[in-house]
């Protein structure tokens, strides 16, 4: 039961900042608050939040140093299978070699290069939202450790 209860506080914490996100996305349509890569990121970072691949340090890089790549490929190098793949590549690389691997931040390089985004889709939605993730997800673990949320019956 104590498992069910943890899984279920989990899937909780992930409602709470993606519909957050989804009610800002809604509330100024101008702005993006959301890319489906952040469900990935909800399941590490409440789902496994010791893992080393949900700290804040490879939350927040891994999805900006894939998401610039992406950025980098669409704009100077543009669209193709083999610019898709060598900037997904690169991605992976980069997040290896500097140590902020995030697997969600995997799929950045193809959802930038397949939208065609703009520079500022660096800071919203990644930045703010990588960093919006990690805070949220940082007091609801702190809570959930200290039993406030597991005591809720």
């Amino acid at each position: 039961m104590k498992k069910i209860k943890s899984d279920f506080l989990a899937g909780f914490g992930a409602t709470c900042i993606i519909t957050c996100l989804a009610y800002l996305q809604a509330f100024t349509s101008e702005n993006l608050w959301l890319m489906a890569p952040f469900g990935a990121t909800a399941v590490l970072v409440f789902g496994l939040p010791d893992s080393p691949l949900a700290r804040a340090k490879n939350v927040i890089f891994g999805h900006l140093i894939t998401t610039a790549i992406g950025l980098v490929f669409l704009y100077f190098f543009g669209v193709t299978p083999i610019t898709l793949g060598v900037a997904t590549g690169l991605g992976i690389f980069s997040m290896l070699i500097t140590k902020t691997t995030h697997p969600p931040a995997g799929a950045n390089p193809i959802l930038v290069m397949m939208t065609h985004q703009t520079w500022f889709f660096l800071i919203n939605p990644v930045l703010i939202g990588a960093v919006s993730i990690v805070v949220v997800a940082h007091f609801y673990n702190r809570l959930r450790k200290i039993n406030i949320l597991n005591n809720i019956s």
